[in-house]
């Protein structure tokens, strides 16, 4: 029988390495819902960030839907405060059971770590996700019939507007953190919810048979991931050149497209970014549109005549496809666009919508198209128009005190996929 070792301080060093830079005395954030990864990422995080002088606030988040959530998030605390690691709690509220709620309680438990970390000014967040989580990842992108950016996987590296998320562990097997936690005498909860058939993950779990994480199929399907986040880098950087040699992207959320056919990612990446999405209109729906460019309407997104902005197209979201008002709080996106500051001052009462038909009467204050007008986010108080930010209306000073700035939900090119390191090499011993 092959006896997994713990992970040593060196082996940490060399997987947050390829994450890097990290400024001096790095401030780093760790997930850690109690379980043995999490804990053992938080365990070696702390070392990691002691050893250059830095350090670790572990978050600990309690998602509220069992009744012994609680009782566990105190005993996880407990030991990270008898490991000298400083520790956060989380509680999540509004979660309930039903349809989606893994999607659900993911949402909600990164919006809640990625608001801590903003509120305390910490620039990289760590999850302890490991190879039998990339394995069942890929087994899941598989059986959805993912396309070869679906099958690279778990990133390790998320760039974003945030906190960096980082994922040191994805080629550590799962035994492995475990061990460590033994080596130092720390003991770990087991969340049920993990082994329940309902879950998709949990069904593949099963069929992969590995709890250790060390089998050929696990480490096969870890290779597989890393070759396909290769291709995908290497894709995503193509289209970042194309984007910057054929896109102007304007902070009042629109875009012109130079004449000419262009790359049916590229323009699907286009389209994500103006529409707030989360993902990409279908290929098949974008192809035909990218082959020969012409006025439309895709997945929320309008391409018209560019007009006095240039030759070539403009790209604007559609109107009616917009999010409705919403309330104007410090740091809320809305139609997954638009960010209010976190430092902005709103009245309590005010909401942040689309400017629409009032953007008639606005025209004087800037030279834009009137497709481009009725889209900005607009600051109101009941009926009254108190403000639009883009326009400077009504004055500078009353536009600072609500500043808003575009920041989809995905930006049309940026960092490229960061891969995880392979699996299967050395792990076990």
């Amino acid at each position: 029988m092959i006896t997994p070792t713990p992970l040593g301080p060196g082996e940490f060093a060399s997987l947050m390495a390829p994450l890097g830079p990290f400024e001096p005395a790095p401030r780093l954030a760790a997930a850690v819902s109690g379980g043995a990864d999490s804990l053992a990422l938080g365990l070696l995080a702390d070392r990691w960030a002691r050893d250059r002088g830095g350090t670790v606030l572990a978050l600990v988040v309690d998602h509220a839907l069992r009744p012994e959530s609680a009782a566990e998030a105190a005993r996880t605390l407990d030991r990270l405060a008898a490991a000298r690691i400083p520790a956060g709690l989380l509680r999540l509220t509004g979660l309930y059971r039903g349809p989606a709620l893994a999607e659900r309680a993911r949402d909600a438990r990164y919006a809640a770590l990625i608001s801590a970390c903003t509120q305390a000014d910490i620039l990289h967040l760590l999850l302890g996700h490991h190879a039998a989580d990339q394995a069942e990842t890929v087994l899941m992108r598989r059986q959805s019939r993912s396309g070869p950016a679906g099958l690279a996987a778990i990133p390790a590296i998320r760039e974003q507007a945030g906190p960096r998320l980082l994922r040191p562990l994805l080629s550590t097997p799962p035994a492995r953190l475990r061990a460590t936690l033994q080596a130092a005498g720390i003991g770990w909860v087991d969340d049920p919810s993990n082994r329940d058939p309902r879950a998709l993950r949990a069904r593949l779990r099963a069929a992969l048979n590995d709890p250790a994480g060390t089998g050929p199929e696990t480490a096969a399907l870890c290779r597989a991931a890393h070759a396909a986040g290769l291709a995908r880098a290497a894709r995503e950087s193509d289209i970042a050149g194309l984007l910057a040699a054929r896109a102007t992207i304007r902070p009042e959320g629109f875009a012109v497209l130079s004449p000419g056919p262009i790359d049916r990612d590229a323009l699907a990446a286009l389209i994500r970014m103006l529409a707030g999405s989360a993902y990409p209109p279908p290929g098949h729906a974008v192809a035909a549109l990218a082959a020969a460019p012409h006025p439309a309407t895709l997945a929320g997104v309008r391409l018209m005549p560019a007009g006095r902005l240039g030759d070539g197209l403009l790209l604007v979201r559609e109107p009616a496809a917009m999010a409705p008002p919403m309330p104007a709080a410090p740091d809320a996106i809305w139609d997954g666009r638009f960010r209010l500051a976190a430092a902005a001052t709103p009245h309590p009462d005010a909401t942040i919508g689309a400017l629409g038909a009032e953007s008639r009467r606005l025209r004087r204050f800037s030279p834009l198209p009137a497709a481009v007008l009725q889209t900005l986010p607009a600051i109101r108080r009941g009926n009254c128009l108190a403000a639009v930010p883009h326009l400077l209306y009504p004055d500078p000073d009353t536009c600072a005190a609500v500043p808003l700035t575009f920041s989809p939900r995905q930006p049309a090119a940026g960092a490229p996929f960061a891969p995880a390191g392979e699996a299967g090499r050395g792990n076990v011993r």
